[in-house]
């Protein structure tokens, strides 16, 4: 049986998703909302204190406890790119390129891509935007082979479109997440601070027929980025 406090966590979180509590809007407060769940309130701080935690809901001193800024979210299922990913959720996606260059592959990218040391690979280094604000900083590593009739802005802004429109079918997508805290040079790119949360998701993207296409490490602002799974 779930302790109190994960049931009325799990409840408030359905009713944000839900637009019960809107975006901004300030919650009741804790006296109310024990009295609301019939716990006491210690129990209600708990549920609280892990939604705030997870970024779901943040405490301001003096004004009470508010619904977070939304987040994207992105589901644990196939492979879809970062734009799709923002237009579907009504954001705005855009890109500040940092490098892209041509480069012979580290051991790590010719075991992830299953390529000859020798076959260069473009190696770009990107923050990555919705509706202007930092949510990922990423390295994305592809195989020269595949796009090297590809011009430098078709891979950078549209990179999983301009494929499918080259006649590439994509197919499955490997992911890894893992938790970590933001060095100097990751926060500055993100506009947080050095040792703010973090995830960290490395991800090896294949075509249909297994080859792999895209090998990307990527750091998203925990706050601002949520993953979830689903299953059929």
């Amino acid at each position: 049986m779930l302790p109190a406090y994960i049931k009325i966590h799990d409840q408030i979180k359905k009713d944000i998703d839900d637009a019960v509590w809107e975006i901004g809007e300030r919650l009741p407060s804790e006296r109310d909302l024990a009295e609301t769940f019939k716990v006491s309130r210690m129990t209600l701080r708990q549920a609280i204190t892990l939604l705030v935690d997870e970024g779901v809901l943040e405490r301001r001193v003096g004004s009470g406890t508010f619904v977070a800024s939304t987040r994207v979210q992105e589901k644990m299922r196939g492979t879809t790119s970062f734009t799709e990913i923002m237009k579907a959720q009504g954001k705005t996606p855009s890109s500040q390129l940092i490098s892209y260059r041509r480069t012979l592959p580290s051991e790590q990218e010719v075991e992830k891509l299953g390529i000859h040391k020798t076959e260069n690979v473009i190696r770009m280094e990107r923050v990555r935007y919705a509706d202007d604000l930092p949510v990922v900083y990423e390295v994305a590593s592809i195989p020269e082979k595949f796009i090297k009739n590809f011009k430098k802005e078709e891979v950078t802004s549209h990179f999983f479109q301009t494929l499918q429109e080259h006649g590439y079918k994509i197919g499955k997508s490997q992911q890894t997440i893992y938790a970590r805290l933001a060095k100097e040079k990751i926060a500055n790119y993100l506009d947080i601070p050095r040792g703010h949360a973090i995830l960290g998701l490395t991800q090896i993207s294949y075509f249909d027929d297994g080859t792999a296409f895209e090998y990307v490490k990527s750091q998203y602002v925990g706050d601002r980025f949520e993953f979830y799974l689903e299953n059929n």
